[in-house]
Formats: C-alpha cells, structure tokens, sequence
C-alpha cells in the first residue's frame, strides 16, 4: 500500500447544513447526488450522509473510531484567526488555543456534527508556499 491519502470522508447528520459550516470558513466545494467534495491542497474531504457511509463501509451506525484532522497555519495569530472564524460559522471550541508542550501553538474546535479540529502553529514544521507540509526529518535531532 503506498503511504498517502487520497480521500477523507467524514458522515454528517445533515449534508447542506455541514456544506454550509465549510463554506462559512472560506472552503468552495462541488455537490454530486448528495455529496459534497472539496479539494484540499492533494486530497479530497468529503460530507456524506452518516448512514449511507455506514452502509457504504457495511458497519452498522456512524462507527466509533476517533480521529482529528489538523491544519497547520504560519503563525500564533493565524491559529486564533482560524479559530475565531470556525466559532462563528457554529463550531464549538473543545480546547481553547494555548502553546503547546512542542514549543508551538494550537487548539481544537468540533464541527456541527462532533468531527475534531486542531488548528495549529509549529515551529518545527514549515509550510510551503501552496500550504503543504513535509515531515521533518526527526532523526537528524536525535
């Protein structure tokens, strides 16, 4: 299996009001047959109905398993900003941003159907211009 993600679909209870949110928060997606895609620098993220990615995956109900998506910004300033702008388009801050125990910056807020947010500053992972991230090479510091 090659070590990338093409993909992240996160089951919402309610598809135009999850597309609303994200759209709140300055992301532009396209709708096919009830499902809503939108292009995030080299993958996709994608609202799909709960019960139809249920039945899709053949588990019964929306699956326990527990994940966080994360997007890193430039600096301190960003994290607020972000945070700030996801509150107001109905988000809930789960954990306010604070610095971090990594010499960073970041906090969490949940989307209108409980999927995690971290919002995060760190200075040890630089951005490219076009907003990717590469891991660095943590063997070098050991």
């Amino acid at each position: 299996m090659e070590q990338r993600i093409s993909l992240i679909t996160l089951g919402v209870a309610d598809v135009a009001r999850a597309r609303a949110f994200y759209e709140q928060l300055g992301w532009r997606g396209q709708e096919v047959e009830e499902t809503v895609f939108f292009q995030a620098g080299g993958l996709a993220l994608v609202l799909w109905g709960r019960d139809k990615l249920a039945d899709d995956a053949g588990i019964e109900g929306p699956g326990t398993g527990a994940m966080a998506l994360a997007q890193n910004v430039r600096s301190q300033a960003e994290v607020d900003e972000v945070i700030a702008t996801a509150t107001k388009a109905g988000a809930t801050v789960t954990k306010p941003a604070r610095e971090t125990f990594y010499g960073g910056y970041a906090g969490y807020f949940a989307d209108p159907d409980g999927h995690l947010w971290e919002i995060a500053w760190n200075p040890g992972f630089t951005l490219a211009d076009d907003g990717s991230l590469t891991v660095p090479d943590f063997s070098a510091t050991n």
